[in-house]
């Protein structure tokens, strides 16, 4: 079902809500882009919310990041099973490219009251510092192969009149990845990224997982930047429900192996 303020994806009917899912995209995309990754998690029971990219203004970063945070506690509200006010926890929010660096850099404030609470985070294609692989002269064919090498993603994209070509020229603004990277998330946080994305910065990255203090750092052999959505959304998906999983339980693995060949 689709609002004008965000799309839901609701599971079966008959099951109980098992946590709610706020995905936020990144640049260029719209929360078209993502009806595949919210459908794959409303199928396992969770309640899932896309809400549009934020507006970012790296000179009013700390303003931008108010209104962000006011916008997401407000997309949470209304998620309760019974369709009344409040949250079917747990409440996780999952961001993609500036989405995710957006949500580390809002979690990561220490005055960022009024900013929602929620019991953990996904952050996937997080961009690196100074990493630009797409240019305002490149091609559509350039781009979407910086995005990811699905073709049913590159036909969705290519389709999307509401997705904004050329979003990934230049690189980010320095404010943003500083307040993202060098931010005090506290919450659990399953960082994603495909060892294929021009954008990504591995050691910036191996970084943050390692400074925060219940952070989780996958890698998708050959993903690209659109890592939610590329050719291996299947076991990317997979991965996000046993984080949610595992995060139902404690942090404790739900399945651990003991014994395998391979």
């Amino acid at each position: 079902m689709t609002t004008t303020e965000y799309t839901d994806h609701h599971g079966p009917e008959g099951l109980l809500v098992r946590g709610t899912v706020v995905v936020v995209p990144g640049r260029g995309e719209s929360r078209a882009t993502y009806e595949r990754f919210g459908s794959r998690l409303a199928a396992d029971a969770y309640r899932v919310r896309v809400v549009d990219p934020p507006a970012l203004d790296a000179a009013g970063l700390p303003g931008a990041l108010d209104r962000f945070g006011a916008a997401l506690t407000a997309a949470a509200d209304g998620t309760a099973p019974d369709g009344g006010d409040g949250v079917a926890g747990p409440l996780v929010l999952a961001g993609a490219d500036t989405g995710a660096l957006a949500i580390a850099a809002l979690l990561g404030r220490p005055e960022s009251e009024g900013a929602p609470r929620p019991d953990a985070v996904v952050l996937a294609g997080l961009p690196g510092p100074g990493r630009t692989a797409a240019t305002a002269e490149g091609s559509w064919e350039d781009e979407l192969d910086v995005r990811t090498s699905c073709p049913t993603h590159r036909a969705r994209l290519t389709d999307d009149t509401r997705f904004h070509r050329g979003a990934l020229a230049g690189a980010v603004d320095g404010t943003l990845l500083t307040a993202a990277y060098q931010s005090e998330l506290a919450v659990p946080a399953l960082l994603l990224t495909g060892d294929a994305d021009p954008l990504a910065d591995r050691a910036a990255l191996d970084r943050a997982a390692k400074s925060w203090p219940r952070a989780r750092l996958a890698v998708v052999r050959g993903g690209h930047h659109d890592v939610l959505n590329d050719l291996q959304h299947r076991s990317v998906a997979a991965e996000v429900v046993t984080f949610l999983e595992t995060l139902r339980n404690g942090l404790l693995p739900v399945v651990t192996v003991e014994s395998s060949a391979w």
